[in-house]
């Protein structure tokens, strides 16, 4: 049975190796940690099965032109043995519904065409937005509410993800 909760800071270390592991180099682990010391942190979550943490998934805020509170999906990561089992898309779901009772409007994902559609994620909602990321069919959205995307806007993103 997986259990689906907040970050503790005790789950640090078990959501840097994950990161490393299901990258397969320690990038993600770095954006996290700097997520983290720069405060930009909106939410965090883990999977938990037996004790052991099996997933993690964290969203950071992003600062929009428009005055509204968007959140920017990443990472998201399974323990590799535990991939293809559920555990990512119970994270997704489960984080958005925090991201959204948190106060964000939208979210933004820079991720697998073939993987967060399921979830509401759109490409073509994305084209409203600018940012570093925009033009790619890879960077997706979804709303919250009905209006989130319906007027132009630029983001920013926490300088974690500027290198």
């Amino acid at each position: 049975m997986v259990n689906l909760r907040l970050v503790r800071t005790a789950d640090h270390p078990a959501i840097a190796e994950i990161n490393t592991l299901a990258f397969g180099q320690p990038d993600e682990a770095r954006l996290v940690e700097r997520l983290r010391a720069d405060g930009d942190v909106l939410l965090e979550m883990v999977a938990e099965a037996d004790g052991a943490v099996t997933g993690h998934i964290l969203f950071s805020r992003l600062w929009a032109d428009n005055g509204h509170l968007y959140a920017a999906l990443a990472p998201m990561a399974v323990r590799p043995e535990l991939q293809k089992s559920g555990i990512g898309s119970d994270l997704v779901r489960s984080g958005l519904g925090r991201a959204r009772e948190f106060g964000a409007v939208g979210v933004l994902v820079l991720g697998h065409r073939d993987y967060y559609p399921r979830f509401g994620f759109s490409a073509d909602l994305a084209t409203a937005v600018r940012s570093p990321y925009s033009g790619s069919r890879s960077f997706m959205a979804l709303g919250f509410e009905p209006d989130a995307f319906d007027i132009p806007f630029a983001v920013a993103y926490p300088n974690a993800f500027g290198g």
